[in-house]
Protein backbone atom coordinates (compact mmCIF):
# COMPACT_ATOMS: atom_id res chain seq x y z
CA UNK A 1 0.00 0.00 0.00
CA UNK A 2 0.85 3.92 -0.71
CA UNK A 3 2.41 5.15 2.18
CA UNK A 4 0.79 8.25 1.68
CA UNK A 5 -2.36 6.71 1.78
CA UNK A 6 -2.27 5.18 4.33
CA UNK A 7 -0.75 7.88 6.01
CA UNK A 8 -3.37 9.42 5.29
CA UNK A 9 -6.21 6.97 6.13
CA UNK A 10 -4.43 6.99 9.89
CA UNK A 11 -4.59 10.37 10.61
CA UNK A 12 -8.15 9.92 9.87
CA UNK A 13 -8.82 7.51 11.95
CA UNK A 14 -9.21 8.17 15.71
CA UNK A 15 -6.76 6.00 17.87
CA UNK A 16 -8.56 2.79 19.21
CA UNK A 17 -11.20 2.42 16.52
CA UNK A 18 -13.11 -0.25 16.14
CA UNK A 19 -12.74 -0.83 12.39
CA UNK A 20 -14.26 -2.36 9.25
CA UNK A 21 -11.87 -2.72 6.16
CA UNK A 22 -14.26 -3.56 3.20
CA UNK A 23 -12.40 -4.81 0.44
CA UNK A 24 -9.14 -5.04 2.47
CA UNK A 25 -7.21 -6.93 0.35
CA UNK A 26 -4.20 -8.78 2.06
CA UNK A 27 -4.70 -6.88 4.76
CA UNK A 28 -1.57 -4.74 5.47
CA UNK A 29 -3.90 -1.36 5.95
CA UNK A 30 -5.82 -3.08 8.99
CA UNK A 31 -2.76 -4.70 10.51
CA UNK A 32 -0.63 -1.01 10.47
CA UNK A 33 -4.10 -0.12 12.21
CA UNK A 34 -3.87 -2.26 15.26
CA UNK A 35 0.33 -2.28 15.14
CA UNK A 36 0.52 1.60 15.53
CA UNK A 37 -2.57 2.77 15.81
CA UNK A 38 -4.35 0.56 18.71
CA UNK A 39 -7.22 -0.41 16.50
CA UNK A 40 -9.12 -3.29 16.27
CA UNK A 41 -11.52 -5.13 14.23
CA UNK A 42 -12.41 -6.71 10.78
CA UNK A 43 -11.21 -7.10 6.90
CA UNK A 44 -13.88 -8.21 4.52
CA UNK A 45 -12.49 -9.89 1.51
CA UNK A 46 -13.30 -12.24 -1.56
CA UNK A 47 -10.44 -13.60 -2.90
CA UNK A 48 -9.36 -16.64 -1.52
CA UNK A 49 -5.60 -15.65 -1.80
CA UNK A 50 -6.12 -12.13 -0.04
CA UNK A 51 -8.01 -14.15 2.96
CA UNK A 52 -4.52 -16.15 3.65
CA UNK A 53 -2.86 -13.25 3.59
CA UNK A 54 -4.75 -11.52 6.12
CA UNK A 55 -4.89 -14.57 8.21
CA UNK A 56 -1.00 -14.63 8.12
CA UNK A 57 -0.83 -11.01 8.91
CA UNK A 58 -3.24 -11.98 11.89
CA UNK A 59 -5.99 -9.92 10.42
CA UNK A 60 -9.41 -11.25 11.50
CA UNK A 61 -11.05 -11.35 8.12
CA UNK A 62 -14.64 -12.02 6.85
CA UNK A 63 -15.01 -14.08 3.50
CA UNK A 64 -17.51 -12.62 1.86
CA UNK A 65 -18.88 -10.45 -1.40
CA UNK A 66 -19.27 -7.15 -1.14
CA UNK A 67 -22.13 -7.21 -3.61
CA UNK A 68 -24.52 -9.35 -1.06
CA UNK A 69 -24.61 -6.57 1.09
CA UNK A 70 -23.49 -5.91 5.08
CA UNK A 71 -26.44 -7.57 6.92
CA UNK A 72 -24.67 -9.33 9.15
CA UNK A 73 -23.42 -6.13 10.99
CA UNK A 74 -25.93 -4.43 13.24
CA UNK A 75 -26.14 -0.49 13.13
CA UNK A 76 -23.44 1.52 13.85
CA UNK A 77 -20.99 -1.28 15.30
CA UNK A 78 -18.21 -0.02 14.23
CA UNK A 79 -16.25 2.99 14.56
CA UNK A 80 -14.33 3.66 11.06
CA UNK A 81 -15.39 1.78 7.96
CA UNK A 82 -13.08 1.61 5.30
CA UNK A 83 -13.54 1.68 1.65
CA UNK A 84 -10.13 2.00 0.42
CA UNK A 85 -9.97 1.61 -3.46
CA UNK A 86 -13.52 -0.40 -3.20
CA UNK A 87 -16.09 1.31 -4.42
CA UNK A 88 -15.21 0.94 -8.44
CA UNK A 89 -15.44 -2.59 -8.10
CA UNK A 90 -19.62 -3.03 -6.55
CA UNK A 91 -22.21 -3.39 -8.56
CA UNK A 92 -24.03 -1.66 -5.74
CA UNK A 93 -21.49 1.02 -5.17
CA UNK A 94 -24.49 3.75 -3.63
CA UNK A 95 -26.26 0.96 -1.56
CA UNK A 96 -22.78 -0.30 0.04
CA UNK A 97 -22.17 3.64 0.80
CA UNK A 98 -25.41 3.68 2.67
CA UNK A 99 -24.58 0.28 4.11
CA UNK A 100 -21.18 1.94 4.79
CA UNK A 101 -22.54 5.05 7.05
CA UNK A 102 -25.37 2.77 8.66
CA UNK A 103 -22.20 0.17 10.01
CA UNK A 104 -20.10 2.66 11.30
CA UNK A 105 -20.32 5.91 12.65
CA UNK A 106 -17.16 6.99 10.29
CA UNK A 107 -16.58 6.41 6.43
CA UNK A 108 -13.28 7.07 4.96
CA UNK A 109 -13.76 6.03 0.90
CA UNK A 110 -11.22 6.46 -1.57
CA UNK A 111 -11.11 5.58 -5.42
CA UNK A 112 -9.25 6.69 -8.52
CA UNK A 113 -10.35 9.88 -9.44
CA UNK A 114 -11.22 9.83 -13.37
CA UNK A 115 -11.49 13.27 -13.74
CA UNK A 116 -7.56 13.85 -13.34
CA UNK A 117 -5.85 15.89 -16.11
CA UNK A 118 -3.78 12.85 -17.07
CA UNK A 119 -6.94 10.62 -17.69
CA UNK A 120 -8.60 13.94 -19.74
CA UNK A 121 -5.52 14.02 -22.08
CA UNK A 122 -5.92 10.21 -22.93
CA UNK A 123 -10.48 10.53 -23.46
CA UNK A 124 -9.32 13.57 -25.50
CA UNK A 125 -6.97 11.46 -27.47
CA UNK A 126 -9.66 8.78 -28.36
CA UNK A 127 -8.42 6.43 -25.69
CA UNK A 128 -9.14 5.14 -22.05
CA UNK A 129 -6.72 5.86 -19.61
CA UNK A 130 -3.94 3.36 -18.31
CA UNK A 131 -2.04 4.88 -15.45
CA UNK A 132 -0.37 3.84 -12.39
CA UNK A 133 -3.56 4.20 -10.54
CA UNK A 134 -5.23 3.02 -13.56
CA UNK A 135 -3.50 -0.12 -14.65
CA UNK A 136 -5.83 -2.22 -16.63
CA UNK A 137 -6.70 -1.61 -20.50
CA UNK A 138 -10.60 -0.94 -20.70
CA UNK A 139 -10.98 -4.69 -21.84
CA UNK A 140 -9.82 -6.21 -18.88
CA UNK A 141 -10.34 -3.63 -15.46
CA UNK A 142 -11.60 -4.57 -12.31
CA UNK A 143 -13.00 -1.39 -12.33
CA UNK A 144 -17.00 -1.83 -13.02
CA UNK A 145 -17.37 2.14 -12.07
CA UNK A 146 -15.30 5.26 -13.09
CA UNK A 147 -16.41 8.08 -10.71
CA UNK A 148 -14.79 11.77 -10.10
CA UNK A 149 -14.09 13.69 -7.40
CA UNK A 150 -17.19 16.16 -8.15
CA UNK A 151 -19.49 12.84 -8.76
CA UNK A 152 -18.97 11.79 -5.35
CA UNK A 153 -19.82 15.22 -4.25
CA UNK A 154 -22.65 14.78 -5.82
CA UNK A 155 -23.47 11.36 -4.52
CA UNK A 156 -22.72 12.13 -0.76
CA UNK A 157 -25.21 15.18 -1.03
CA UNK A 158 -28.01 12.97 -2.88
CA UNK A 159 -27.44 10.03 -0.02
CA UNK A 160 -27.80 12.72 2.66
CA UNK A 161 -24.01 12.29 4.24
CA UNK A 162 -22.04 14.84 5.98
CA UNK A 163 -18.12 15.33 3.79
CA UNK A 164 -16.10 16.05 7.12
CA UNK A 165 -12.77 16.36 5.48
CA UNK A 166 -12.64 15.79 1.13
CA UNK A 167 -8.90 16.30 -0.73
CA UNK A 168 -6.78 14.45 -3.22
CA UNK A 169 -3.60 12.50 -3.41
CA UNK A 170 -1.10 12.88 -6.00
CA UNK A 171 2.06 11.03 -5.97
CA UNK A 172 3.76 11.77 -2.39
CA UNK A 173 1.27 14.61 -1.29
CA UNK A 174 -1.83 15.50 -0.48
CA UNK A 175 -3.89 18.07 -2.90
CA UNK A 176 -6.50 20.13 -1.92
CA UNK A 177 -6.68 22.65 -4.15
CA UNK A 178 -8.67 21.56 -7.40
CA UNK A 179 -8.68 18.09 -6.27
CA UNK A 180 -10.55 17.07 -9.07
CA UNK A 181 -8.31 17.53 -12.05
CA UNK A 182 -4.97 17.16 -9.81
CA UNK A 183 -5.21 14.24 -7.66
CA UNK A 184 -4.99 10.77 -8.93
CA UNK A 185 -7.25 9.48 -6.02
CA UNK A 186 -10.04 10.86 -4.23
CA UNK A 187 -10.46 10.76 -0.44
CA UNK A 188 -13.18 11.58 1.47
CA UNK A 189 -14.19 11.17 5.41
CA UNK A 190 -17.63 11.17 6.17
CA UNK A 191 -20.20 10.98 8.33
CA UNK A 192 -23.91 10.44 8.73
CA UNK A 193 -26.79 13.14 8.99
CA UNK A 194 -27.77 13.57 12.22
CA UNK A 195 -31.51 14.49 12.81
Amino acid sequence: MNTVLRDAVMRMVPFGSRVLDLGCGDGALLAYLQQHHGCSGYGVEIDDANVLACVKRGVEVIQLNLDQGLAMFGDQSFDVVLQIDTLQHLRNAETMLRETMRVGGMGIVTFPNFAHWPNRLSVLQGHMPVTRKLPFQWYDTPNIRVGTFADFFTLATKNQLKIQDAFGLQDDGVVRWWPNVRAATAVFQLSAPSF
